[in-house]
């Protein structure tokens, strides 16, 4: 199981393949397979059959996952991709550490 800094409706952007500099919202995340699905990225045809949820059948499109190597978080403040970086952060009203996500092109924290 791989440890990813990244999160469901992150905005990323995908850095090789067929779909090179688009960007699109993270779908799922696979941490045993390491494979991400971006919205609208990766599109495959599925030809299926009839059945009681589908009762046409026919060629459905659907996205398919991509390595997660393959992209890269969007910037916020920036909207440039840029690499996660974890920082502590102490509470104000509560006194709790947390550890929160952080831009390293901004240093901005990312809120998600």
């Amino acid at each position: 199981m791989i440890k990813t800094r990244f999160k469901k409706n992150d905005l990323v952007k995908v850095l090789s393949g067929n779909a090179k500099g688009t960007t699109g919202k993270i779908l799922f995340i696979d941490r045993k397979k390491a494979r991400v699905i971006v919205e609208g990225v990766n599109i495959i045809h599925r030809h299926t059959k009839p059945s009681q949820k589908n009762q046409q059948g026919g060629i459905v499109k659907r996205e398919a996952p991509i390595n997660i190597s393959n992209v890269q978080l969007m910037c916020p403040k920036t909207n440039m991709p840029t690499r996660i970086g974890m920082e502590v952060v102490k509470d104000q009203t509560t006194g709790k550490i947390k550890r929160m996500r952080k831009s390293q092109k901004s240093g901005e924290i990312l809120i998600s």
